[in-house]
């Protein structure tokens, strides 16, 4: 198995830079399969996030898409994958940020009761509690 970063997930989506989105394309057609899945970890999935909502200006919908498209992929293992469907279904019900849902959703299966923010809107999330 071979981790794949940010870059690479990002060209293969946008397809803004045509050499490199041919090269990271090529590279994960002969370097992932079922069998030999590429690894995508949790940062690498809250970056592409951001990169595609504030690079790109993808909208929550079209970015769920995608990352239900990674989730679902067989070339790919996703880590916490529950956690990340989990949270991506948050995404999509809620004015939540992706990241805030995925924090919420592996602290809570890391046996947290909720967790502290300071963030004002993640805070009225269920999973989270405001610190005054």
């Amino acid at each position: 198995m071979i981790g794949l970063d940010t870059n690479m997930i990002v060209r293969l989506i946008v397809e803004d830079d045509l050499v490199q989105s041919e090269r990271a394309a090529h590279f994960i057609e002969s370097n992932c399969t079922s069998e030999r899945p590429g690894f995508i970890n949790r940062v690498t999935l809250c970056e592409t996030v951001w990169v595609l909502k504030t690079g790109y200006g993808f909208d929550r919908e079209k970015i769920a898409a995608v990352i239900k498209r990674i989730t679902e992929a067989l070339h790919f293992v996703v880590e916490d994958r529950e956690h990340v469907q989990r949270a991506l279904d948050r995404f999509e019900r809620a004015a939540v940020d992706f990241a805030d849902a995925l924090v919420a959703e592996v602290n809570r299966a890391h046996g947290c009761s909720a967790t502290a923010t300071f963030d004002r809107k993640a805070a009225r999330l269920s999973g989270f509690i405001p610190v005054p």
